[in-house]
């Protein structure tokens, strides 16, 4: 009887046990918690074989038809892939999404031609593999696939703020919004607004006008050389002008011989 009571009682615990067991056992495990500004975790997207193509990580993901459009008709998408298969630096893409786009002004993108456009999508992407941690120890400017760091050349500035990515362009602020894709040196990351680079949708000044030329003042006439002045003054006399009067020397001449044969007469008479 003692017996009995004794596996009746193991018997009860036993069922006690399993029941506790099956209640703790059979919860799901909780997902650690992130902090509130943290960006999400990449997308459950397969990492693909060979050479990654964003642009069927971007399809898979979805809302980011506007980017693949451009990233297709400037032939980025293409440039990015040929170099990932040439270059251990890798690549990192900055994502607007499509809601990104629609909040730029209307006809921003149809204002851009063929090469700014290009420029644009490069503006988005860094030659080179930067996951999350690496943005806190980056050095400003950062390069892009569009230029250099040089002014001018394209550069974006990222900041981080506890596991926050800034990106600035010097006329947008954007923050990385979650990991899209990040394996096999490719980097895929969300962003909430479309990275406008100063170098295209600023205009540049115009050119400062040359300066008017002095005026060119007149040269000043050589005065003539003074002669010099003489010490003696000569004095030129003027030759009389002797004019002759035929008539007037007949005149004088017979008025002598009258004079003589006067006096002779006289002289005779007296005699």
């Amino acid at each position: 009887m003692h017996a009995k009571m004794t596996k009746q009682a193991l018997f009860s615990l036993s069922l006690v046990f399993l029941s506790l067991c099956s209640k703790t056992f059979g919860q799901p495990a909780q997902a650690p918690t992130q902090p509130a500004n943290a960006p999400a975790q990449p997308a459950n997207i397969p990492v693909p074989r060979g050479t990654p193509d964003v642009t069927k990580i971007l399809q898979k993901a979805g809302g980011f038809t506007i980017l693949i459009r451009l990233l297709k008709t400037t032939a980025v998408a293409d440039q990015i892939k040929g170099q990932l298969s040439n270059s251990d630096t890798g690549f990192t893409l900055f994502a607007p999404t499509d809601s990104a786009f629609s909040d730029l002004k209307s006809g921003t993108l149809n204002s851009l031609n063929n090469e700014e456009k290009i420029r644009l999508m490069q503006f988005h992407t860094l030659p080179k593999f930067y996951s999350l941690e690496n943005f806190q120890t980056v050095t400003n400017p950062v390069r892009t696939q569009a230029g250099d760091t040089n002014p001018g050349d394209y550069p974006l500035n990222v900041t981080t703020a506890g596991s926050q990515v800034n990106i600035s362009t010097g006329l947008v602020n954007a923050t990385v919004s979650g990991t899209i894709f990040s394996a096999k040196q490719l980097a895929v990351y969300r962003v909430d607004k479309v990275l406008l680079p100063l170098d295209i949708f600023v205009p540049k000044a115009p050119p400062a006008p040359a300066p008017a030329p002095l005026p060119v003042k007149p040269k000043a006439k050589k005065k003539a050389a003074a002669s010099p002045k003489s010490t003696t003054t000569t004095t030129t006399t003027p030759t009389p002008t002797l004019v002759v009067d035929s008539g007037a020397l007949g005149l004088t001449k017979h008025g002598m011989l009258v004079s003589v044969g006067v006096s002779v007469f006289i002289a005779a008479f007296s005699l």
